[in-house]
């Protein structure tokens, strides 16, 4: 058995039970891994830069007063899912502010006006992440989970996971058997699931 770090109150909890708890640090953390993500999908709702950016904090806003109310079997059951709910609802709460303040001109100068309005229905309903925003997700969280792992595991996963080398080669460059690099990739992907909300 492969000994690991250990932070009882980091291992113990899962990151959103700890934000629950106003967890200073755990919502650093969650800003971390979850902002870039926000601000991908606040793009793809057709928010510019600055106004995604206004929105993105709105989403963290909501998410400090309604985080208690997350229950993944009220939901589909991932954290991400409920999250994307939150920042299309304010995507498209910007969307409607925005067209409620446009200058009422006349004549074809008001049609253009309105023509450049988004649409608050032109929010995608599923959520708009590609695999590089996933892939970019996992790696924040698995830098964020690291210092839970002892070294030796961590090589461990890097080689089977990251690498993508057969768990029997994995086994043999570190005396270990194939179980064990299976067990190894398992815990750390379980870890990164519960780490996330997933």
């Amino acid at each position: 058995m492969i000994s690991e770090n250990t932070d009882s109150h980091v291992t113990r909890t899962s990151l959103l039970g700890r934000a629950r708890e106003r967890d200073r640090q755990a919502w650093s953390e969650l800003v971390d891994l979850y902002g870039p993500l926000i601000a991908h999908w606040c793009g793809r709702c057709g928010l510019d830069r600055h106004a995604a950016a206004d929105c993105t904090q709105e989403v963290f806003a909501a998410l400090a007063r309604s985080i208690g109310q997350f229950e993944p079997a009220n939901t589909s059951g991932s954290f991400r899912a409920w999250l994307w709910t939150i920042t299309s609802n304010k995507a498209k709460d910007r969307h409607r502010a925005d067209a409620r303040h446009i200058r009422a001109d006349g004549g074809s100068t008001a049609f253009q006006t309105l023509n450049n309005v988004p649409d608050p229905h032109g929010v995608p309903e599923d959520e708009p992440t590609d695999d590089d925003q996933i892939n970019g997700l996992t790696v924040r969280g698995l830098k964020q989970i690291r210092h839970e792992f002892a070294d030796k595991t961590w090589r461990i996963f890097e080689r089977a996971v990251i690498d993508d080398i057969p768990a029997a080669t994995v086994a043999e460059e570190f005396d270990i058997t194939p179980a064990t690099v299976r067990q190894t990739r398992s815990r750390i992907l379980r870890r990164l699931r519960q780490y996330l909300g997933e």
